[in-house]
C-alpha cells in the first residue's frame, strides 16, 4: 500500500515598489531610488535627473498613478488621491482629461509616449520595441475631442510640423465614452 502526502504549497508574494514621489507645480519627482531608475530603465517613464530622481510629465505620473506603481505627495507630504491629483493637472491645463485618454490608450497599446513641446505638438510616440534616444519617434499626435472643431489652416499646421519634424500626424479623437479612434495623416504628392 502506498501512502500518500500532501505536499504545502509556498507561495512567495512578490513584494509591490511603490515609489514616492512630489508634485512641483507642472511636474512630478521622484524619490532618489533604485526602484524609479529601474522603472525608466524598463519603461522609459520621465527623465532620469543629475540626481537619481526620475522627473515625470503629469500624463506619465497620473499613469502610474493608476497603475498604483508610485505615490504622488504635495510639498507638504499629503498623498494625492487620484481625482486631486486630476484636479489639480485640469488646472494645470484645461485639455488634460483629453490628452490624458490619448496618452493612456497608446500606453496600454504598448507604446512608448513622451511630450513634444519642443516639436510643437501634445505627444510623440515611439514605434513598439523602439526606445527614446535609440531611434526617433515614429508620429506627433494630437489630442482632440471629438465635438472641437478644427479649421484648415490648424489641420495644415499640425501637417507641417508633422512633415517638418520627419513624423507621420497622428490625430487621437475621444469621444463622449472616453474612447480613442486615430487617423493617420500623410502627405501625398498629386
Amino acid at each position: 500500500m502506498v501512502k500518500k502526502t500532501k505536499v504545502k504549497k509556498t507561495e512567495k508574494k512578490e513584494k509591490r515598489i511603490v515609489i514616492k514621489a512630489t508634485f512641483q507645480k507642472e511636474r512630478v519627482i521622484t524619490e532618489d531610488s533604485g526602484a524609479a531608475i529601474e522603472l525608466y530603465n524598463q519603461s522609459r517613464f520621465g527623465t532620469v535627473l543629475d540626481n537619481n530622481k526620475v522627473q515625470l510629465s503629469l500624463y506619465e505620473a497620473l499613469y502610474l498613478m493608476e497603475k498604483g506603481k508610485i505615490k504622488v505627495y504635495d510639498m507638504r507630504n499629503k498623498c494625492f488621491e487620484f481625482d486631486r491629483f486630476l484636479k489639480w493637472a485640469k488646472r494645470t491645463e484645461p485639455s488634460f482629461w483629453v490628452k490624458y485618454y490619448v496618452f493612456k490608450d497608446i500606453r496600454n497599446r504598448g507604446y512608448i509616449i513622451k511630450t513634444a513641446l519642443k516639436f510643437g505638438a501634445d505627444f510623440r510616440v515611439y514605434d513598439r520595441g523602439v526606445k527614446p534616444g535609440e531611434d526617433h519617434a515614429r508620429w506627433i499626435v494630437y489630442p482632440v475631442h471629438e465635438g472641437a472643431v478644427m479649421t484648415w489652416y490648424e489641420f495644415a499646421a499640425k501637417n507641417r510640423v508633422a512633415h517638418s519634424t520627419k513624423k507621420r500626424l497622428l490625430i487621437g479623437i475621444v469621444d463622449e465614452e472616453n474612447s480613442v479612434t486615430y487617423y493617420e495623416i500623410k502627405w501625398t504628392r498629386p
